[in-house]
Formats: structure tokens, sequence, C-alpha cells
């Protein structure tokens, strides 16, 4: 078997196709003409613990030429595939547009969805606070997976991407969508990212400063169109993990957004300091836990020290205030994960948040440190990637829930240490993510929705799943990818015993392996507008 980036490969970049057999030669075919363009020989075998394959890898780089290309190989032929500078300038956009189909609140139509992707508004009702039992008006968000649910440190994670993505590479955001808000002054990213960032204000009790960890149902819904969701909604109660994700993602959009809509976000800020006095006033963790007739994701976490460090980060960015720069010091001495880009370690987003800061000296030491150790670990997922079959970071434990987050995570570091360093090696590191995401994977599969030759269709998506037998499935939707921990029926049934990255499986049932989520695009957004 032949297995490619499905979309393609940029010009001036390293292309390696992933092969399984090891002793014919392949050759690179235009797709129209089938004329014979590049001839090579398969390299050493490689054999790779997390498929449990033998693989060999075909490197054509030396071919620049543009053009739609196919690789033939004995009686395998792979994806179809372009070369050219920018192939993904289509993906790229998808995966942002896919926000705005998992919006809430609002009717989808026409000419901003597709017309087989319409839906009518939903969760328009109030919600009830599950412990005052106060109605609270919360409408608007995205649905955070593949359910209805909105979960407040899910929301922080999935912006903070987005914000990251477009103050890295603004240039590449220029595109519209479009969606209703499109109006050639902001950005089209901005304005997804705002109706994400105004339901998280309702997030926010207006008395005491707290965020709500997040609004359900009681339980999840069959699997149908969000508008016929009708059961009530729950706001569930404040945690501090969930207050201090809020604060940092409402000073990371103060800074973004003050140039194109300042009123915005000075309320931005004044709700993070909010939020940030309630953290004060509440120095111990306050940890959310599902009461037991609440059955909806619960985003539970054990330590809120990461999400402190990053609030802090993110105020000292905003407002230079010493007080900030002062607690994060004090959080960054605790023991947590310093670099993880998660929605339960969240410590990453703080690192970036200082190393970015202009205000922090070259010679800061705690800055040299944090550096340091930034770099370490993008080396360490250089040297991991050396060792794979299919050119990743991802290590045999790395296959659980979310494998594909994990992927991108782990480029978008190594993404922040190109920015940090000028090294390409990075940057071409990161570029393998995408395509293993792409279609050079064991399954021979594209894990984003209507894109490739070989997508996934089936994704546990209530929205797709609720459309008549056969349609095509909303697309730009990127699946959690290989789980072995296989923590659904159907996976545990098809999949058991078979090799980490093996435990994949396109079946709506198989949440375990085939939902998807706002963190799971999010940084994909990031990670292709650095080639784009």
């Amino acid at each position: 078997m032949v297995k490619v980036n499905q979309i393609g490969y940029p010009s001036d970049a390293p292309k390696v196709a992933v092969l399984t057999d090891g002793q014919n030669p392949f050759y690179i075919c235009c797709d129209q003409s089938g004329t014979v363009v590049f001839e090579g020989k398969p390299k050493q075998p490689i054999k790779d613990q997390a498929s449990g394959e033998l693989v060999f890898h075909g490197d054509f780089s030396s071919l620049t030429t543009e053009g739609s290309y196919y690789i033939k190989q004995g009686t395998s032929q792979s994806a179809p595939f372009q070369i050219t500078r920018f192939p993904y300038q289509a993906v790229h956009l998808s995966v942002l547009k896919a926000f705005y189909y998992l919006r809430c609140g609002m009717a989808l139509s026409p000419p901003y969805a597709e017309t087989q992707w319409v839906h009518k508004a939903c969760h328009t009702q109030v919600a009830i606070d599950y412990e005052s039992k106060q109605q609270i008006k919360c409408q608007g968000g995205w649905h955070d997976a593949g359910d209805y649910g909105k979960y407040t440190v899910a929301a922080a994670k999935a912006l903070a991407d987005l914000l990251l993505a477009f103050e890295l590479k603004p240039a590449t955001f220029q595109a519209t969508t479009p969606i209703p808000e499109t109006d050639g002054v902001m950005p089209d990213l901005l304005h997804e990212c705002q109706y994400e960032l105004n339901w998280l204000l309702k997030m926010q009790n207006k008395g005491s400063g707290g965020v709500y960890h997040k609004v359900t149902t009681l339980a999840f819904p069959a699997m149908i169109m969000p508008e016929d969701d009708v059961e009530p909604l729950y706001v569930l109660p404040i945690s501090t993990t969930a207050t201090a994700a809020f604060t940092a993602i409402m000073a990371q959009a103060y800074r973004i957004l003050l140039n194109y809509q300042p009123d915005s976000a000075k309320n931005y800020l004044t709700a993070a300091k909010q939020a940030w006095a309630f953290l004060m006033k509440h120095p111990e963790p306050i940890l959310f836990v599902n009461p037991n007739d609440v059955l909806t994701g619960e985003y539970g976490d054990n330590c809120d020290r990461d999400e402190r460090y990053w609030a802090a980060g993110e105020l000292y960015r905003a407002t230079g205030d010493g007080q900030y720069v002062a607690a994060f010091k004090v959080q960054s001495d605790h023991k947590f994960d310093h670099y993880a880009l998660g929605w339960a370690n969240m410590g990453g987003y703080g690192t970036i948040s200082y190393l970015l800061n202009q205000a922090v000296p070259t010679e800061d030491a705690l800055g040299q440190l944090l550096r340091a150790g930034w770099l370490n670990e993008a080396q360490r997922l250089l040297k991991v990637a050396a060792t794979t079959g299919y050119r990743v970071s991802l290590e045999v434990a790395d296959y659980h829930w979310g494998s594909n987050m994990t992927l991108m995570n782990a480029a978008t570091h190594l993404l922040i240490a190109y920015h940090l360093t000028g090294e390409q090696c990075y940057r071409e590191q990161a570029l393998e993510h995408v395509h293993y995401l792409l279609g050079r994977n064991m399954h021979n599969l594209s894990y984003v929705s209507g894109i490739g030759a070989q997508s996934v269709s089936q994704q546990h998506y209530r929205p797709s799943a609720a459309l008549p037998a056969g349609s095509d499935p909303v697309p730009g939707l990127v699946s959690g990818g290989p789980n072995q921990q296989l923590q659904d029926e159907v996976s545990r049934r098809q999949l058991a015993g078979k090799p980490p990255q093996a435990c994949f499986i396109d079946h709506e049932a198989s949440y375990a392996t085939n939902e998807v989520t706002i963190y799971w695009n999010s940084p994909v957004v990031l990670v292709l507008s650095f080639f784009s």
C-alpha cells in the first residue's frame, strides 16, 4: 500500500510517502496523463511499533514541479495529491468554517451554510442554575463535540489556539469564510472567536466573578438534530479551573481584539479582572465533579495551578501590571506540566504568554528557563519522530482518546520552537504531522471530513448522523483518531487486540475514536496557518 498526504505537499518541502512494499520501485505519475515523472526506490525498513507494520519511505523531495500526481508501486496506487506552493488553503478554510457549523443558538442557513447542512435555531431556552434553580440566559457559543454541551475549559483551549494562530500568522486569515458577521474589516476568524467569547461572558456569575463549569442537559441526547434537543439545560457549578481558564482567554482576547473592537475588548478585560478577583478570594482549588444525576462530559481536573499560571501570564501581558507577573512566578514554582497544550493541562499556554511577552527582558531568569524547557521538549519530539515509521512524534502510549489532538499539539509545540529560533527542522517536523492527519497513516485515511480522496465520513457527530442515509457529512471536522483504550462498544468489539495506531474505526457509534470536538479542530487551524 502507498500512503500519502491526500491533499498534497508544498513544492519546496520534503516529500515522503510511506510504503508497505520494500521490493519494488515506486513511480510518481501525472494524474491526468499517467506519465511517469519520477522514479525512486524504497528506503531501509522501519518496524513501526504503533502500527505493527514494517514500512519503507519513498522520498521524492526533489520533485518540485507543480501539478497533480499519484504514486504507483507494483499493483498499488496512492490517492491523488497536489504539489504546489500552498496546498492547504482550502483545508485551512474548511477546518475554520467548521466552527460556524458548530454554532449553537442560531439558525444555520444559506448562503453561509450549504443546503444539506442547515438547521434551525437550537438551545435557545433559558438554562437552570443546578444549585440555586435560578434562570440563566446562556445562549450562543459552539457545541463542544459530538453532543450539544458547552464547556468552559474546552472553549478556552479552542480559543487559545485560534487567537494564537491569528497573533502569529495574521496574514493567513484575510480570506472570508464567509459567515454572517463578515464585514471586510475584522477577519472572520476573530468574528468566529467572538461568537464563542460572547457566550463565555454569560457563563460568568456577575456577583462573584466566578465562572460556571458547563451548560448541558442532564444526559446526552439521542442522535438527533440540535433543534430537536429540547430537554432542560442546566448550568453546572463554578470551578476554579473554569474561572482561571476564562480569565486567561478573556485577557488574551482583549489584546487581540483591541484594535478591531475596543469596547468589546475592554469588556473582556473587565471580565478577566473580575474572574481573577474570584481566584484571589479562593486560593484553594474548587474542582468540578459531575453530580450523580448529570451524565454529560465532566471535564474534570485535579489541579488548577496550570490554569492560574496561564491566567496570570495573560493578564500580565495584557496590562503590564506587576501583581500579575509576581503571581505568575509564584505559580511557576508549582509542579505541573509547563508545556502541555490540552484542556486539562494548560500550562503550555501560560509559558507561551510569557515567552512571547516583549515586556519580559531577554536576561530574565524565568524566561530563559522556560525557553530552554520548551526547546528541550521540541528536541524530544524530533527524536521520537525519527524512530517512527509514520514520521510523527507520537509514542505508543500517545494513542489514547484524542490522539489527533496530541499529534497537532505536538506540531504546535514544534512551530512555537520554530517561531522562537527560526530553525527549519521544527517547522519541517510539524509538517510531517499534517501529512499523517491528511492520509499518510496506516488507515490511508484523511481524518478530516470532506477532505481528501478517502476521508472519514461516519463521525460521532449528531448533525451528520441525523442526516438521511448517504448524505455527505458536515465538512472540515477532525476526528479524534486511534485510541487503544477502546472506551466504546463498537471499538471494543471490532478493534480488540490490534496495535495502537490500528485502533480506529470510522463508525458513528465509536465516540472513543471518531468523535469531533472544537479543541481537535483548533490546533489544526493553528498549525495550517504556518503553511498557508
